[in-house]
């Protein structure tokens, strides 16, 4: 299978442009759907983007992948961060709410499963539109709401597996291990240690250690991987991170206490620091989760909706909650997401759910 490279930033072509707008002019022109006809005017939309913090390189990569999309249809994105502090997130989410929501468009973080309802009903209440990543508990779904666009995530149980898999194969199928879990209230950190629970019950050699809650920080990595090596000595042959930052955070423990090199790490998000540490072997391997996609599609499927050149009661069931298409990324092809390309079409109106690999059920 040929891997298309993931999007960053700074090589999102003003072409995409002229490509969402030019598909998106060409279903309007056959579309009979009369929400063309009510549709808003692209100038007339609001874009916003919200995430947790800028620090986390995946989440800034996501901001920036937003301002890209906006930039192509000639709009600026509003961009919010809350610090992981739930109350916060929603205090600003009322904010945006009690102004002009007519074309409003959100593409939203909720920092736990818990904070999705009151994000979704508020939305839903006041006619914007919404689409959310990542965290959602399983009985809330988008198609029990009118403007609820879509939900996007990822397989984490997959990607958890495959990190885990990639740290048995590295240490030879045998030795102790831990684990840094991110914010347990996410959906995301729930799969991805189910992955890595299925990938122990795969290789019975490898042992779990210790795990623990790093908040899919890298501060908080340091210091707990800091604790558990103390704790578990030459014991410990891999290190399993349920994000990037984290995995860097681990790699940052690993060099002080002069371990570099000799305790294999993975984690997931394909952010650049850790493709480098991937391609020069200082870390075993990642998973591509395209927070610059991420941040674009979203406002990219709101917008399309907005201006009534998509409906959401003609978007299919399996594309209103869904997983994305992600890939494992190892030494033998990280130069591939060393230098990542865009591909404008994927924010053309009609193009915006290619990269669904499957229903979330």
């Amino acid at each position: 299978m040929r891997i298309t490279p993931r999007p960053a930033a700074a090589l999102m072509s003003l072409s995409l442009a002229a490509a969402v707008l030019a598909g998106c002019s060409e279903e309007a022109a056959g579309d009979k759907n009369p929400a063309s006809a009510e549709g808003c005017k692209p100038s007339d939309v609001k874009l916003v983007g919200q995430v947790r913090n800028e620090s986390n390189p995946y989440e800034a990569s996501w901001l920036a992948g937003g301002d890209a999309f906006a930039k192509s249809v000639g709009l600026t994105q509003e961009r919010l961060t809350y610090g992981g502090d739930s109350t916060k997130q929603q205090e600003q989410i009322s904010q945006i709410l009690a102004g002009n929501t007519k074309c409003l468009v959100m593409n939203v973080l909720p920092n736990g499963d818990s904070d999705t309802a009151p994000i979704v009903k508020g939305a839903d209440k006041a006619g914007a539109f919404l689409v959310t990543q990542w965290n959602k508990p399983a009985d809330l779904k988008p198609s029990d709401y009118k403007t609820w666009v879509s939900h996007i995530t990822y397989n984490g149980v997959e990607s958890g597996q495959q990190i885990g898999d990639a740290l048995a194969t590295a240490i030879g199928g045998t030795g102790g291990i831990i684990a840094l879990q991110g914010v347990l209230d996410t959906a995301a950190a729930k799969d991805r240690f189910a992955g890595l629970q299925a990938s122990l019950k795969k290789n019975p050699g490898v042992t779990l250690l210790d795990q623990q809650a790093a908040n899919f920080s890298r501060a908080e990595a340091l210091t707990v991987t800091k604790t558990l090596l103390t704790k578990h000595g030459d014991k410990v042959k891999a290190i399993w991170a349920a994000n990037d930052d984290m995995a860097l955070g681990a790699l940052e423990a690993l060099q002080q206490a002069g371990l570099s090199g000799k305790v294999a790490v993975a984690g997931i998000d394909a952010v650049p620091d850790a493709v480098k540490a991937v391609k020069d072997g200082t870390m075993t391997a990642t998973v591509s989760s395209d927070g610059t996609w991420q941040g674009g599609i979203g406002l990219a499927i709101g917008f399309c909706v907005a201006t009534g050149k998509l409906a959401v009661k003609d978007i299919a069931a399996a594309n209103r909650a869904f997983f994305a298409k992600q890939f494992l990324v190892t030494k033998a092809n990280a130069a591939d997401f060393s230098q990542p390309k865009t591909t404008a079409s994927d924010f053309e109106c009609g193009n915006v759910f290619n990269r669904v690999a499957g229903p979330l059920t």
